[in-house]
């Protein structure tokens, strides 16, 4: 009899942050325990379309599932039939997978920010990783950094606008911001992910510019201060008890750690444990613990905070709910130096999301 459980692994999805998700999908879907689970991947088109993938890996990551459904790769459209099962719409007729449990390899828009999340709580399907709720809070920047706020937890001097206020009076946001967090200051979408959409303004010409392109990906926008500080992280996995990770480091190729600098050039630098003092280490476990908590996570979340130089302040950062899977990614790596390999890991977190369910 197969007792195995089976698995459905989301991917693609109307994102921004699209491609970066497949390789993500790939690195999750090779490495799930074949002997406990069986995986069904299920891939989001950029329009929104659904479908089974049965095809090889390699035209995943390489978008060509998309480009040639029926000849290149084996896809079948897909609905959710509400009752905890996936209909595949083949040639021959439906089929039907029952699904225990999803694992949503999604990143940023449609399926971090609580969107898929309260679409599997409707059906009754368990969800790696946070919940709906919680998944909207620490996507959207200017939440999040409020809730921060209430909790006092300490993080950088913040402002936030919408697109329709920052257009009735752009000089008086930007006085704004020079007023509070001076220069150089970060300009961020507040709710895309993977440092999409993201500028550092070092002059007023230049906010006003990275403002604009920060809208270019959503209606809010946030601006933060400019912290001098070692960017650090942690990984952090359970539901009421979670395991904080070792405390990583990362040196950016970049400026700063952006989009090119996380998934393309492939030359930053992740220092493992991180080169601050284990008293200091300590500290920002503890915070990533606090932070998990205050925001009411569950399963996973990669926790990311600035050390100050000048001092050692520990700033909370953000809190990534679905963090990146592929095979230069930090959650993974982070807990693979606490002796937890990654398909340990996929398992872990599995059973973290069938035990919420229950």
């Amino acid at each position: 009899m197969n007792m195995r459980k089976t698995i459905a692994v989301l991917f693609g999805g109307v994102s921004p942050e699209h491609e970066v998700s497949l390789v993500s999908a790939g690195s999750v879907i090779n490495n799930i325990p074949r002997e406990k689970y069986e995986v069904l991947p299920v891939g989001i088109t950029r329009q929104g379309n659904w479908y089974a993938f049965l095809g090889d890996l390699g035209a995943l990551a390489d978008s060509s599932w998309e480009q040639d459904k029926e000849n290149l790769t084996p896809c079948f459209p897909v609905m959710i039939d509400g009752k905890g099962a996936f209909a595949l719409f083949k040639a021959d007729g439906v089929s039907y997978a029952h699904i225990d449990c999803v694992f949503p390899a999604l990143h940023g828009k449609n399926g971090e920010d609580g969107t898929v999340q309260g679409l599997l709580q409707l059906v009754n399907i368990p969800c790696v990783g946070c919940d709906m709720a919680s998944s909207a809070i620490c996507m959207d920047k200017a939440v999040s950094n409020a809730l921060a706020d209430a909790n006092g937890i300490a993080g950088a001097q913040w402002l936030s606008i919408t697109k329709p206020a920052f257009d009735a009076d752009p000089s008086a946001f930007v006085d704004a911001c020079a007023q509070k967090l001076g220069y150089p200051c970060f300009v961020k979408p507040a709710n895309c992910g993977s440092s999409v959409g993201i500028s550092k303004a070092k002059s007023r010409e230049q906010l006003l510019v990275a403002c604009q392109t920060a809208f270019e990906h959503d209606r809010k926008l946030v601006v933060e201060e400019f912290i001098d500080g070692q960017e650090v992280e942690t990984a952090v996995m359970g539901n009421e008890q979670p395991v904080v990770s070792v405390v990583g480091e990362i040196i950016p190729c970049n400026e700063f750690y952006d989009y090119e600098a996380k998934y393309i050039s492939g030359d930053s630098e992740l220092i493992i444990p991180a080169r601050l003092s284990q008293e200091k280490r300590q500290e920002v476990r503890t915070a990533a613990r606090k932070a998990f908590g205050a925001f009411d996570c569950a399963g996973m979340a990669r926790i990311d905070f600035f050390v100050r130089k000048s001092d050692g302040k520990v700033f909370l950062n953000e809190i990534n709910t679905i963090p990146g899977f592929t095979s230069i990614s930090m959650y993974a790596k982070l807990f693979e130096a606490d002796g937890v390999p990654y398909p340990e890991i996929l398992d872990r977190l599995i059973t973290c999301a069938m035990e919420k369910a229950l």
